[in-house]
């Protein structure tokens, strides 16, 4: 006979309540102190719709399906949205020129420590400013979240980050060599195109996987999980700039170097936080970029996304803008210490399947 295996009691037991309140006393306090920020900022807060006809087109990103059924029963399809980023940008099309937002958003195929099917994103936008401007806010956030809750360092785990030390700021490309001895661009040609043989030799040559079936863009992901992110936001704030432009498809191109694009992500404590854009506003780029998404989304899972038509109408008289995508229970756990997200989730999503 199988010992019974005991179920840990749910969120809503007194005693497992009063062993998370303290964090979500924090999250209360941090989410009240970046609403501060925003305000002296003069950003204006917005509330965007959770109903979208596309979730986004992001080739790994999973959404959650429903439809809309008029008074009739005649039945439209609809999607929870992955990010508010349409709604926000449609907004700037539409005239403001800072806003920011604490969004409910949703993702499936996604639980763990770190990752819960419904969370708060919290994005903001700048039109008319540099996305190293985004930079900055990041930097000031990180440190007002930490002396909001009177912690000196960042902690993950037993993992430290110093928000209030400045940040180091690397290219994904200075990365790759540093930390993998793979000269990434090698494989990326200057239209944006890549090299898929010329990478995976590369990766082959430093002793990693390489299986027959890998893209160009498998290969990346793998050596930015496994050789990469393990050594970024330790001891300080890392700022991973200049992704390749085809792993940044809704960012423009850099001025610089147009392998690359103007797309950062936010690491401490080796956790991901924050991903921003100089935003690309250029809408028969954007489909283009749109499609290529859905194609690989095809061949990797056998599903697309629609696309919103509306959306890029908005892009079209949309300004020049940098935005940026934070995971605000992230860096709430960041913050007050704890390990896992449903710690600083007033009320978490059941368990589901194994």
């Amino acid at each position: 006979m199988k010992p019974s295996i005991a179920k840990a009691s749910p969120w809503w037991t007194p005693s497992v309540h009063a062993d998370r309140r303290p964090f979500l006393l924090g999250r209360n306090a941090i989410q009240a102190a970046l609403r501060g920020y925003f305000a002296r900022e003069d950003f204006m807060e917005v509330d965007t719709a959770t109903l979208q006809v596309s979730p986004g087109n992001e080739a790994h990103l999973h959404a959650f399906a429903t439809q809309a059924l008029t008074t009739d029963g005649q039945a439209a399809p609809f999607y929870l949205h992955t990010s508010p980023e349409f709604a926000c940008k449609k907004l700037l099309a539409a005239g403001e020129e800072r806003i920011a937002c604490f969004a409910h958003v949703y993702r499936n195929r996604e639980r763990g420590p770190l990752h819960h099917p419904e969370f708060t994103m919290l994005e903001w936008y700048r039109a008319g400013e540099s996305y190293e401007s985004l930079m900055m806010d990041c930097v000031r956030i990180l440190a007002l979240a930490a002396e909001t809750t009177k912690t000196a360092k960042l902690n993950y785990r037993g993992k430290e980050c110093d928000p209030f030390n400045g940040p180091e700021r690397i290219s994904v490309a200075d990365a790759f060599r540093q930390h993998a001895n793979i000269d990434l661009l090698a494989s990326v040609c200057a239209d944006g195109s890549t090299d898929r043989d010329h990478l995976a030799a590369e990766v082959h040559h430093v002793g990693m996987r390489v299986a027959d079936d890998d893209g160009w863009a498998d290969l990346f992901s793998r050596v930015l999980v496994e050789k990469v992110e393990p050594h970024l936001g330790f001891g300080q704030v890392t700022i991973l700039d200049e992704y390749p432009v085809c792993e940044a498809a809704l960012a423009r191109p850099s001025a610089r170097d147009p392998r690359v694009a103007e797309r950062f992500e936010v690491y401490a404590c080796g956790v991901e936080l924050a991903n921003g854009f100089g935003e690309l506003t250029n809408p028969v780029e954007q489909r283009r970029r749109f499609e290529i998404e859905m194609a690989e989304k095809a061949r990797i899972y056998g599903e697309t996304y629609p696309i919103d038509e509306d959306f890029l109408d908005a892009l079209s008289i949309m300004p020049e803008a940098s935005g940026i995508a934070l995971g605000f229970d992230r860096l709430v756990m960041l913050a007050t210490g704890a390990s896992r997200i449903d710690q600083v989730l007033w009320a978490p999503v059941a368990e589901y399947g194994r």
